[in-house]
């Protein structure tokens, strides 16, 4: 039975795709992974997402990840699916393909590389909804895909129905502000920022898509907790707490690039947890080496999850 992803909420990571020495997927490791966000609480996985390094995945890894992803839930979550491509009919193929997998709904950016107006924007969610026939969620990326999803556009498309709801990583918190108001009883809203949560949630945000939960999803369960009860204290010390483990995001510049740092530094964590046994990163990035991985162990034992 599908989960009704009108009503989602809380935290919900973007999922780390961890790999083997030769960059094929470590299924072993992923189920690890898996298990490990749902035993810290989370209220949903989503997989193929940036953290995912979803765009260094060919079709056939794609569905593979899914299908891995689909059977070890087993229903315990609601599963969304990153469908990231340049074009419309390719992100179709994606979404249909993710619809017979079984997974619950599927995450879109705008198209990349073209050159696209916020209407063809419009018109690339309208068909994509129409052909895949599985609930949208709009994931406004502008650093990625180097256009950003406007605030009309989001009403829009929400309003009409097209889209269930909106994972904002567009650093733009004051339009997000203006969009939950906007969205209100159509569809929701989720941050994509890690060092924010406290902020969206007062801000009328259903949660947080936060990349750094992978490392410490029991974390921010208890930050979306206190916000939820009211207790903006308690959320605010969560907060910071994970603002300083964030920091280890760093530990790889400028050796390599600010997505390898980021990503590298929650698989590097998590290698250091036992959760995956290696942090090895797609190509072409670099993987963090062994002075990075002891700056990023300095933050993780500070943080008190090591």
């Amino acid at each position: 039975m599908p989960h009704d992803l009108t009503r989602l909420h809380g935290v919900v990571p973007p999922v780390v795709t961890p790999l083997t020495d030769d960059y094929k997927v470590d299924f072993p490791s992923f189920t690890r992974v898996i298990e490990h966000l749902i035993k810290g609480g989370v209220h949903g996985l989503f997989f193929l997402g940036s953290t995912s390094e979803v765009t260094f995945h060919d079709e056939a890894t794609r569905r593979a990840i899914l299908e891995h992803a689909v059977k070890v839930v087993n229903g315990r979550l609601p599963v969304l699916a990153g469908v990231v491509d340049p074009a419309t009919d390719r992100v179709i193929g994606h979404a249909v393909s993710a619809r017979k997998i079984g997974v619950d709904g599927v995450v879109v950016t705008a198209p990349f590389y073209t050159r696209t107006s916020q209407a063809e924007t419009i018109d690339h969610f309208r068909a994509i909804r129409a052909a895949a026939g599985i609930p949208l969620v709009a994931y406004d990326i502008p650093v990625c895909v180097h256009i950003k999803l406007d605030r009309d556009t989001v009403a829009t498309l929400a309003h009409e129905g097209t889209v269930v709801g909106l994972k904002d990583s567009s650093g733009d918190d004051g339009n997000l502000r203006a969009v939950i108001g906007d969205l209100a009883g159509k569809a929701w809203a989720m941050t994509g920022s890690e060092l924010l949560v406290d902020c969206a949630m007062l801000m009328g945000a259903a949660g947080a898509v936060p990349g750094l939960g992978n490392v410490d999803p029991a974390g921010y369960v208890r930050l979306y907790d206190a916000a939820k009860r009211g207790d903006w204290d308690a959320a605010r010390r969560e907060q910071i707490r994970l603002c300083r483990l964030f920091e280890m995001v760093r530990a790889g510049l400028p050796r390599t690039s600010v997505g390898a740092a980021g990503v590298g530094s929650f698989k590097t964590a998590m290698k250091a947890l036992g959760i995956i046994d290696r942090n090895t990163m797609a190509r072409p990035q670099r993987t963090l080496n062994d002075e990075e991985t002891a700056t990023v162990l300095r933050f993780v034992r500070e943080a008190g999850i090591l």
